[in-house]
């Protein structure tokens, strides 16, 4: 055994009996047992029953109970499903000990398959072939006065005069010869298997009673499976410790102490760690009177999920520090979501690092000028122009509020304002390229996923522009349909904590279908469409985004998707929301309808991918191939001043001028001196994309010219002949644009 293991002690102890009585009051009383047993179907402990019909043990390797799991080893590791059909469901000391094998002879085996007096009499014939003096016929024996051993269900002969056959004799003997009849007894009755029973007695007081109540947590949290195996490994640990209580030592000095002891357990490690938290609440208290005045605040203390905190150490000022502690606590009370508080909380902690360095220790002496030379150092300091802003703007709300709150008496010039932030640079489009989600939306590559809830995630995410957070924590009743019977999806947008709806293609909508089946299958429905697959008995927890980004990004590693350049597609599943955006704002959906769809709460975001699609087809316009009605290039330069001003004429003549196979290049404020002989124009252009119209254009021209000239109409023919020579000259110029650039 390895030497006691010293953990720093907490201070302040108070009375050991008052705390062991807090503990013991929390504790419901199936917790406070000396025995606590563990139900084959809690899946707070355990995975089940055997997979063996009729074995109500817990399950372990392979599915079945450690009797079956031994039996089938020792077969040979044969088929788990042939075996488990075919077993014996009984407990081994359930099954019928072996008889003699030979014939007639009741007595249990002691040694190579005979009882003990045959084996005896094959020793004394100088032990010949045992298969042929099986066939002999070995003397018979005289039989015991009993008929059978006294263990109900046997019915081998009594070994000697005494009570119990062969093996029962032995097992008696081992467990120091009880009274026959209470062994009798209890050795039919069916026992609880060591690995369904925990037992803290060992431990002293309070540290057995902490135990206790932990275990009781993890029973009604239902987040994570704690075999009882796992808890008798700890109670090992506790005991070689030799410490008191849970509550000496932080958690770091736990991992510390169990990683010192040799032992390799992570599950043992998480349950000590899951402990301490556990016993170090119940000291503490919850709630906000208990926890607002601490400087470092647990928030699962609050009610939030996990194991997060907020750190107030590092603000040094008191007044300061209290301030923030107010904002925060109003923050958080009035719903702003966890993550805006914690960039709050950052854009402080850097201010008050600054306000320690400049020797300001008053709020009254925080001035504007103060916050300009903070402003100076975070340009320097925080490089990017986002995060300036995002800064900025956490520190004008917080200022704001000190001030309309009272929560410190601040300097009147005390004030940030909305021309401080930075210029924000135009992002460059997030959009995934249309090639690319060509490969994407496959039918192979959605069947490439192993598991078809990742697929369906993946359609939502690609289809409906969700937030890959609000797609993995999808309700489970998430299907609405309108009077028409149009499907909607319905999800919380957690970003601007409300409910929104985004219409369903029927594709999509059928396999949101076929996965609340695959959830309903076997058990009832859960609340969450995509369940988090393990450490989650009652399915209640969702799938965490980062194991849906870690399954993605094998599939994309699967799929070796390749972009324009052949360069392996490195895609995050956001760029499917801008993706989304665009795709409808290049289809001309209203940005209203866009706004919507996606759920902006403004439509400057939307305007965003009408940018967006402005640059791209601008790009496509400064890219192409331009000739006017005599097939002439028209020289085309991006970069030069004049561009943007000649692309806005684009645009506006396009509005109000457009034409069914070219673009009039004339000034908008210019009257046309040619109606609508637009291919005798010198006026108009064109590009590769109107060739089948020009294309069909010529053979109608044609046709008219042959029409005409067998009707005597040479005047028609004449002024017909004009167009289709341009439009040769046109067709040619753009069929055959190396040719024309030759010439």
């Amino acid at each position: 055994m390895t030497s006691a293991i010293v953990l720093p002690l907490r201070t302040g102890r108070g009375s050991e009996a008052a705390w062991t009585a807090r503990v013991r009051t929390a504790l419901r009383p199936e917790f406070a047992a000396d025995r606590i047993v563990v139900g084959v179907n809690d899946p707070a402990y355990s995975a089940g029953p055997c997979l063996v019909e009729g074995c109500q043990r817990l399950a372990r390797g392979h599915g079945m109970c450690a009797g079956h799991h031994h039996r089938w080893a020792k077969a040979g590791r044969p088929d788990v499903d042939e075996f488990v059909a075919s077993t014996d469901p009984g407990w081994a000391r359930q099954r019928p000990n072996r008889a003699c094998r030979v014939e007639a002879c009741g007595y249990g085996v002691a040694r190579k398959g005979l009882c003990q007096l045959h084996a005896q009499g094959w020793e004394r014939s100088g032990r010949p072939d045992f298969e042929q003096w099986l066939a002999a016929g070995p003397p018979p024996i005289k039989a015991p006065v009993a008929e059978a051993c006294h263990v109900p269900g046997c019915l081998l002969w009594p070994q000697a005069a005494g009570p119990f056959c062969h093996a029962h004799h032995s097992t008696w003997r081992a467990n120091g010869r009880p009274d026959p009849v209470v062994f009798a007894r209890e050795f039919a009755a069916l026992r609880v298997p060591s690995d369904q029973v925990i037992v803290l007695a060992r431990l002293p007081e309070p540290l057995r009673w902490e135990l206790a109540y932990v275990i009781q947590c993890r029973h009604d949290e239902r987040a994570s499976r704690t075999p009882p195996e796992v808890v008798g490994r700890l109670v090992s640990f506790l005991l070689e410790a030799d410490v008191p209580s849970l509550r000496d030592g932080d958690e770091r000095s736990w991992r510390k102490a169990f990683t010192a002891s040799g032992r390799r357990d992570s599950n043992g490690r998480g349950l000590l760690v899951y402990a301490h938290q556990r016993v170090a609440d119940l000291a503490a208290g919850s709630g906000w009177v208990a926890e607002y005045p601490r400087e470092v605040w647990q928030l699962r203390r609050l009610g939030y999920p996990g194991n997060l905190t907020l750190d107030f150490t590092r603000i040094a000022q008191p007044w300061l520090r209290e301030a923030t502690k107010r904002w925060t606590r109003q923050r958080l009370a009035t719903g702003v979501g966890l993550e805006a508080v914690r960039r709050g909380l950052t854009a402080v902690t850097r201010l008050a690092g600054y306000l320690q360095q400049a020797r300001i220790d008053a709020p009254q002496a925080l001035t504007r000028v103060v916050l300009e030379g903070y402003l100076a150092d975070l340009s320097t300091g925080v490089p990017t122009a986002h995060r300036r802003q995002v800064h900025i703007g956490q520190l004008r709300g917080f200022l704001e509020a000190v001030r309309q709150r009272g929560w410190a008496p601040l300097h009147p010039t005390a004030a940030l304002f909305t021309d401080d932030n930075p210029p924000r640079p135009q992002r460059g489009p997030r959009a995934v390229a249309e090639h690319v989600m060509a490969q994407l939306e496959a039918p192979t590559a959605i069947a490439a996923w192993s598991d078809p809830a990742g697929a369906v995630i993946t359609l939502i995410l690609i289809r409906c522009g969700l937030r890959v957070g609000d797609a993995t924590r999808l309700s489970y009743d998430c299907l609405v349909t309108d009077p028409k019977g149009a499907p909607y999806l319905r999800y919380v947008n957690h970003k601007m904590n409300r409910e929104a709806l985004v219409p369903l293609d029927e594709e999509l909508h059928t396999l949101i279908r076929a996965q609340q089946a695959r959830l309903t299958a076997e058990a009832t429905a859960p609340p969450v469409l995509f369940p988090r697959p393990t450490k989650n008995p009652d399915r209640a927890i969702p799938l965490s985004t980062s194991t849906y980004r870690a399954a993605l990004y094998r599939w994309l590693e699967s799929l070796d998707v390749r972009d324009e350049h052949a360069h392996r597609v490195h895609l995050t599943p956001h760029q499917w929301r801008h993706t989304l955006g665009t795709r409808l704002i290049n289809r001309d959906v209203p940005q209203e309808v866009v706004r919507r769809i996606l759920d902006h709460d403004s439509s400057q975001m939307t305007a965003h991918y009408a940018r967006l699609h402005d640059d791209t087809v601008r790009r496509h316009w400064d890219a192409a191939r331009k000739v006017d009605i005599t097939g002439a290039a028209i020289p085309s330069e991006p970069g030069s001043p004049l561009a943007d001003a000649a692309w806005t004429g684009h645009r506006l003549a396009a509005a109000t001028q457009a034409l069914p196979n070219g673009h009039c290049a004339l000034p908008i404020h210019k009257a046309c001196p040619h109606a609508n002989a637009c291919l005798t124009c010198p006026m108009f252009l064109t590009t590769a994309t109107h060739l089948p119209a020009h294309r069909e254009h010529r053979a109608q021209v044609i046709e008219l010219i042959t029409r005409a000239e067998a009707q005597g109409r040479t005047r028609v023919a004449q002024m017909n002949q004009d167009v289709l020579s341009n439009l040769e000259s046109i067709i040619t110029a753009l069929e055959h644009p190396e040719e024309n650039d030759e010439s």
